[in-house]
């Protein structure tokens, strides 16, 4: 597995798949190795992806300060895999909590970003609130589902404040398109590539500062693609077409049928909208 140095030494692993122009990819979890990524359901067949393990995860070392894991910090390792791969500018794509990562570094280097894809995106950098109605009017089409009143209960609890951490495990259905075997196993090897620690500091005090992020991102007039998933809770549509609005030239594109994974539910759906916004 190919590998750099960050700028404080940490050695930074990396995966590659296909051939062509790169897109440089950063995962979510947060803190999750860039595994659980795959090929992005046939994507490597029109792109170059090298995908980026954030350090502490999957084949990326465990850094000396453990407060390097916080999202603004990390802004520095995605610049030095830009200038390790020779790359004046990169088109860039972020998923779920990665979008944190994306949108901090086109704050800070608008200039060396080409075109940007945010994937169901986490919308913490940006402070946009999501209504816990929201959050509940975008599963509903579900209801029909075995698992769904239990799910939904435990949404419920968690949107009004009274969630326990079973709570939590119980909504892991609205993730997926299709509650199935595959997903139930995709979901649990997730949950290995996570790191932890480091996931409790990504957003940690001082990590982000959404009203300077917003005005950076006002300002960045390179195409911007937003993919949601029709059902995804975690990234209502309503909500990233707001986040959408904050660039000058953003596009989004609701896929029907698809939750938080929307590689995984259509792969065929998911690499035509990308395969055309990056050609």
């Amino acid at each position: 597995m190919p590998a750099y140095s960050a700028p404080d030494n940490t050695q930074l692993a990396y995966h590659v798949f296909g051939d062509g122009p790169p897109l440089v990819c950063l995962p979510g979890g947060p803190m999750q190795s860039a595994d659980y990524l795959g090929e992005l359901g046939g994507l490597s067949a029109h792109r170059r992806l090298i995908m980026l393990d954030p350090r502490g995860t999957g084949g990326s070392a465990v850094p000396e300060d453990p407060a390097s894991y916080r999202c603004d910090r990390l802004v520095d390792d995605v610049d030095a895999l830009r200038v390790h791969l020779g790359l004046e500018r990169m088109d860039l794509l972020g998923h779920s909590s990665g979008v944190n990562l994306a949108a901090l570094y086109v704050a800070r280097h608008p200039e060396r970003v080409g075109r940007l894809a945010l994937i169901t995106p986490s919308v913490w950098a940006v402070g946009i609130p999501i209504p816990g109605e929201v959050r509940r009017e975008t599963v509903r089409p579900r209801h029909d589902e075995p698992w769904f009143p239990a799910a939904y209960a435990a949404l419920e609890a968690i949107t009004e404040g009274r969630a326990d951490a079973d709570a939590w495990q119980a909504i892991t259905p609205f993730s997926y398109g299709r509650w199935d075997e595959k997903a139930q196993a995709y979901e649990a090897a997730g949950e290995a590539q996570r790191n932890d620690d480091a996931a409790g500091v990504f957003a940690g005090e001082g990590a982000f500062d959404p009203e300077a992020t917003r005005t950076a991102l006002g300002r960045f007039e390179r195409p911007v693609l937003l993919l949601a998933g029709e059902v995804d809770p975690g990234a209502p549509p309503v909500v990233v077409a707001e986040f959408a609005g904050l660039f000058p030239d953003a596009e989004v594109v609701v896929q029907p049928g698809a939750g938080h994974f929307p590689w995984r539910d259509d792969s065929e759906r998911f690499v035509a909208a990308m395969t055309a916004f990056l050609a």
